[in-house]
């Protein structure tokens, strides 16, 4: 017997169940159930909200996210090792060690089906691909299998930083992925060295997996347009995303932008004073005006003065004060905040990184002691116990 279940006759609040039948057209009416006593599928198991050891920061870094390989990556302007170069900044400090940090996971298909098309995973398994979206020639005259394990493996990981990241900063308030911010990847659709859709996915994994988490805000500060999760989320009211980008650059995705519901868009050559004061007015404008559950700050330093791509003019300075602004107007409001690195094209941009995370620190902005570094299952142990009780007094009535 094959069954569907449509919101016919009585809205979205009750759940008609038909027996489709043997013949074609004929449809039997079994019940009627109110919508909110379906058991929901349960989501598939995933490492990447598994328990991880006590006592450490809610920074998610791995030495796979950096990109080396026969000078390669250096055909790109973008630093593949930045990541790496940040966390031995923060080492020089004393703020983090090895065994501090949370060591970042690789995301697997199944956790990248969560929004990514089948149809999509595949091409990536094409070199020519792969090199059209990072954006390095070369890469297609690579076998796949040296691409999957030198490109897309510390892009993966990234990616399965981002969404462990995610569950932290609820669990903690504030976590970093020092990766991540793969805004130009939407579901079915890679480019400008992103992808793997990491944002969509971790506010789906939040949506899915974590009780209390219905909305979401994504505060997107990089020089670029985040066009993925403007096309992710297009026609989601539970996603409200802020961007603030150089108006005449890449990508100009002029579809998604009607998913932005605060715009910023600046003027080449934008600098300090100017820059700050919209950032200010904007971020509390969106914080005020949808009351998310988590932001999802990309924070990309291609808004650097002399970045090759971003065309803007902002000090290392303004960056660091920029991250403090977003960080206070979330924190101030009790609003768990998840911050990504996303693009930065010079080599600069990795000590600027660094000086802004330890200047959250020094500003009492991110604590160490509001739980033990731990992501458990009990979110999802609580929603099987859920799912059995609601299966448990489901009535025929």
């Amino acid at each position: 017997m094959q069954t569907e279940c449509t919101l016919e006759g009585r809205g979205a609040d009750w759940c008609t169940w038909k027996d489709k039948g043997r013949e074609p057209n004929v449809s039997i009416f079994l019940l009627e159930i109110p919508s909110s006593r379906i058991i929901k599928s349960v989501p598939h198991r995933t490492e990447l909200y598994e328990d991880l050891p006590s006592g450490c920061w809610p920074i998610v870094y791995s030495p796979d996210y950096n990109i080396t390989f026969m000078g390669l990556e250096k055909l790109h302007p973008f630093d593949a090792g930045k990541w790496g170069k940040v966390i031995n900044f923060l080492k020089e400090e004393k703020l983090i060690a090895d065994d501090l940090i949370v060591q970042a996971r690789e995301a697997t298909d199944e956790d990248l089906l969560v929004v990514h098309t089948r149809r999509y995973l595949n091409k990536l398994k094409w070199s020519f691909v792969v090199a059209t979206i990072t954006e390095i020639p070369p890469v297609a005259f690579l076998p796949n299998f040296v691409v999957q394990r030198k490109v897309l493996k510390p892009l993966r990981t990234q990616t399965g930083g981002t969404i462990m990241a995610g569950k932290l900063a609820v669990d903690r308030g504030w976590a970093i992925n020092v990766g991540g911010g793969f805004h130009h990847c939407s579901s079915d659709k890679g480019g400008g060295f992103c992808a793997y859709a990491d944002i969509t996915l971790a506010i789906k994994f939040l949506f899915e997996r974590v009780p209390g988490v219905s909305r979401a805000t994504i505060i997107d500060l990089d020089a670029h347009q985040g066009n993925g999760h403007e096309r992710d989320f297009m026609d989601d009211p539970r996603v409200y995303i802020m961007d603030a980008y150089n108006r005449y650059i890449y990508p100009g995705d002029g579809f998604a932008k009607r998913a932005i519901k605060r715009r910023v868009e600046l003027e080449w050559g934008t600098e300090d004073t100017e820059y700050l004061q919209k950032v200010h007015t904007h971020v509390e404008g969106a914080l005020n005006e949808f009351k998310p559950d988590i932001v999802v700050y990309n924070a990309g330093t291609d808004i650097l003065d002399g970045d090759p791509l971003g065309g803007l003019a902002i000090s290392p300075q303004g960056i660091v004060k920029r991250d403090e602004v977003v960080f206070r107007a979330a924190r101030s409001r009790r609003i768990p905040i998840l911050m990504l690195t996303s693009g930065g094209y010079q080599k600069r941009t990795a000590r600027i990184i660094a000086d802004s995370i330890l200047n959250l620190h020094s500003l009492g902005l991110l604590d160490k002691e509001r739980a033990a570094c731990r992501v458990g299952s009990s979110s999802m142990d609580q929603m099987i116990r859920d799912s059995a009780k609601d299966f448990s007094n489901l009535s025929l009535q």
